[in-house]
């Protein structure tokens, strides 16, 4: 039987897995306590940063259907549990790592699939989804900006090319 304790951590770990767009796993080990606040603090409003049991961990991570290397439990683990975008959290760990070398991103979860450090840091080089929203919503007005014009110039075509049909029939009628 488990102690309460840790069914009660397990629990709470478990519902942060399901709660979560992102979680990433990393290892912390030689880093201060200060260097693990800035880190919290860089990784933003919408991810929670925690340091972890691995065995307790990867238990949660089953109970919420989230399949995890067993590789990713070794060592000191810490989870970034991300409730927002992704993408803001993920540019975090990865400019607080190139400054700080003992953070190591060992992998994580994104939407249920499993992610490898390489493409957690693929999803740090992407632009925000704010600003790949705006980058849409550009390229669409400037669609409807296009079509509108052709629209508009459709009837003026027509118009130009009714008037030059009637003039060519008074040409060829006044010839007559």
């Amino acid at each position: 039987m488990a102690r309460p304790d840790k069914a009660a951590a397990v629990a709470e770990l478990t519902d942060k897995f399901r709660s979560s767009n992102a979680a990433v796993l990393t290892e912390y080990r030689g880093l201060t306590v200060a260097q693990l606040k800035t880190l919290r603090r860089s990784l933003g409003e919408n991810a929670q940063y925690a340091v972890v049991k691995n065995t307790l961990t990867k238990i949660a991570a089953n109970e919420a259907g989230i399949t995890l290397d067993d590789q990713l439990f070794a060592g000191p683990t810490a989870v970034a549990f991300v409730t927002g975008d992704p993408v803001e959290s993920a540019k975090g760990l990865r400019d607080f790592a190139k400054d700080n070398p003992n953070l190591i991103i060992k992998g994580g979860v994104l939407d249920g699939k499993a992610l490898s450090a390489d493409e957690i840091k693929k999803l740090a080089d992407l632009e925000s989804r704010e600003v790949l929203l705006s980058k849409l919503a550009g390229a669409m007005k400037g669609k409807q900006s296009q079509a509108a014009s052709v629209f508009q110039a459709l009837p003026s075509k027509l118009v130009r090319t009714v008037d030059a049909l009637r003039a060519k029939q008074a040409e060829q009628g006044g010839a007559e």
